[in-house]
């Protein structure tokens, strides 16, 4: 019950919904959200971006590798100020897992540029004023999530960097086996390496959660997700988390 009671507060404190309110997506309209997003997130003191349901989700998936005992470190790819991982190492310590690793890939840099010709959404959000001048491309540098593991008392052997571009750092790190590979790298290639790279890494009973599946107006994350379930045949059903966040379940 403790453990719970912290992690819930936990969640609370790094999306920073404490004593304020988290922007609303279905209730605004898309210029409102917009302000209110930049307003609580890149302006303010949250330490994560994802909506509550998103750490509920990340929350379940946690318990149930660990009580089913589903082998395997948790990462995620594309962190920007932390929170998720910083989430998942306080769960580890919370329920007494000292056998597993969480592993922080992330340029550290912001996001990469995409290729114009191939992904022209992608290309034209990266140039446009919200990315590029108010969220400097969410670009969060690995002494800022240190120190934000650092202040809540977390950072330690269990926690692993992996610093550089995707596909640079993620087909040679040194990772086992993973039971949670959760995808927040935004843009295609970045979703398509980490997956490339990793999936076959994952434990049957482990999940894969894709924060921006859902998102169709600036990214072709989707598309990349399609195409590779389509590639290796996997048939494991996607469930939604919100309107941007879907997971599944590996099987086999």
């Amino acid at each position: 019950m403790t453990s719970e009671l912290y992690l819930d507060l936990l969640k609370r404190v790094l999306t920073d919904t404490v004593y304020a309110v988290e922007p609303d997506l279905e209730h605004s309209t898309p210029s409102q959200f917009i302000g209110d997003f930049v307003g609580h997130y890149i302006r303010g003191r949250a330490v994560s971006m994802l909506p509550l349901v998103r750490f509920n989700n990340l929350h379940d998936c946690i318990r149930s590798v660990l009580k089913e005992e589903v082998p395997g470190d948790l990462i995620e790819t594309g962190v920007w100020r932390g929170g998720a991982t910083i989430f998942m190492r306080a769960a580890l310590k919370a329920y007494g897992c000292t056998s597993r690793s969480v592993w922080v890939a992330d340029s550290f840099e912001g996001l990469p540029e995409p290729d114009a010709e191939k992904y022209p959404l992608e290309a034209k959000a990266y140039h446009g004023v919200v990315q590029s001048k108010v969220m400097n491309h969410l670009a969060a540098g690995e002494d800022e999530v240190r120190r934000n593991f650092t202040n809540f008392g977390l950072l330690d052997d269990q926690v692993r960097f992996l610093k550089g571009w995707f596909k640079d750092t993620l087909p040679t790190a040194p990772i086992e086996r993973l039971s949670i590979l959760r995808l927040d790298g935004d843009h295609y290639e970045s979703t398509m390496d980490a997956l490339i790279a990793l999936y076959s890494k994952v434990s049957p009973g482990g999940y894969v959660i894709v924060d921006d599946y859902g998102e169709k107006q600036w990214t072709y994350c989707q598309q990349a997700v399609d195409e590779f379930r389509t590639r290796l045949s996997i048939t494991e059903p996607l469930r939604q988390v919100d309107s941007s966040c879907w997971f599944w379940r590996r099987s086999r």
